[in-house]
């Protein structure tokens, strides 16, 4: 199979460099001994400056899911507010329903973003322990206020358990700065990673309460993920050729600047946001309204009669892979992730077959 960079948009997995996958190709190492602790560290100290954190950055062979059910499971007793607002935060939710934890949601419909003044008012309503955000919601497209909510969860005594899956990388999130207790992220999406590698943060107190937290588990264990990444190691057998790949493709984000990697994803998001402007006149739209919208991923509506199926399908014969809708908005949706390595060149490239797609009769219902 042929492999050419910069033609693959669904958002997440996203396009991974040939440079990249290739060093995954290297032999098998001992994961407790000093070659492995080697890389770990260098793994470690990059991580920090994409999380902008002093702190430890826990690497997990897992999805991202995984570290959702940690931040859930390492979580203080008490009741959960899951903020809802799509296909991601919801599945958030579910895991504090499927762990046994009381959870409450505060839901808005898909394609907003949550209000800090709502959210104040509902936790002084009742007690809860910690709320759930998704910081990037890749269902939609909406950018929430992470640091906004994590003040007011502060406010009233809960913690802030952040997903940041498609956020981090390649959106402001300032770990240490903005007090953050816990923020989870995957390989797949801004940091241009294959699938298979979760990242994690937790603030000391967040730490000191998961290991105080009864039916945390084994796998997932914050505590020990903490206790492990001072020896520059991870609790169980870590996918060793993901992290190959991993040590290679943060040496090259920490070389661009993270600053600059955050510049260059509003550049491509603003690409995007001005194509579908030029086109609302043929029905085209962004799911998400001005202010909220994540730098990283778009969900645009389709003209009315113009099938997301028939439209994605059409433009996979020009090369390029689009992302279809997700949930509620599979029938009327496609999404660009506009994440990772992309550049507004290859954004543009995109975004032409998708224009000349959409002047295809083809697509219509």
């Amino acid at each position: 199979m042929s492999y050419s960079f910069g033609k693959f948009f669904v958002p997440g997995p996203t396009d991974v460099r040939p440079d990249v996958l290739a060093a995954m190709a290297q032999p098998m190492i001992a994961h407790r001994g000093p070659e492995f602790e080697a890389m770990f560290a260098r793994i470690q100290e990059r991580l920090r400056l994409v999380f902008r954190t002093e702190r430890p950055v826990y690497v997990s062979s897992s999805s991202a899911t995984g570290l959702m059910e940690a931040a859930v499971r390492c979580a203080p007793a008490g009741r959960i507010l899951a903020l809802v607002n799509g296909g991601f935060s919801e599945r958030f939710a579910k895991i504090a329903d499927m762990c046994g934890r009381e959870c409450d949601r505060y839901e808005v419909p898909a394609g907003s973003a949550h209000d800090p003044a709502e959210l104040g008012r509902r936790l002084a309503g009742k007690k809860y322990a910690a709320i759930t955000v998704v910081h990037s919601e890749t269902s939609t497209g909406v950018l929430n206020d992470v640091r906004a909510m994590s003040d007011v969860a502060h406010e009233h005594g809960a913690l802030c358990l952040i997903d940041s899956v498609s956020g981090l990388g390649g959106t402001p999130l300032e770990f240490d700065e903005w007090k953050c207790d816990y923020v989870l992220t995957g390989s797949q999406k801004a940091l241009a990673l294959p699938p298979g590698l979760a990242f994690a943060a937790a603030s000391m107190e967040f730490v000191r309460t998961a290991k105080e937290a009864t039916g945390r588990g084994v796998y997932f264990d914050i505590g020990e993920f903490d206790d492990f990444a001072a020896k520059n190691q991870t609790p169980n057998t870590p996918a060793v050729s993901l992290l190959y790949a991993a040590d290679a493709q943060l040496q090259a984000i920490v070389a661009e600047g993270i600053e600059a990697r955050w510049a260059r994803h509003a550049a491509m998001q603003q690409e995007v946001v001005e194509w579908a402007g030029r086109l609302e006149h043929r029905g085209i739209a962004i799911v998400a309204k001005p202010g909220e919208r994540s730098p990283t991923v778009s969900a645009i509506r389709l003209p009315r009669g113009t099938t997301p199926r028939g439209f994605i399908t059409e433009v996979r014969r020009s090369g390029y892979t689009l992302g279809a809708g997700y949930g509620a908005l599979r029938e009327t949706t496609f999404r660009i992730g506009h994440m990772g390595d992309h550049t507004v060149a290859t954004v543009r490239g995109c975004l032409a077959a998708c224009e000349e797609t959409l002047r295809s009769s083809s697509v219509r219902t």
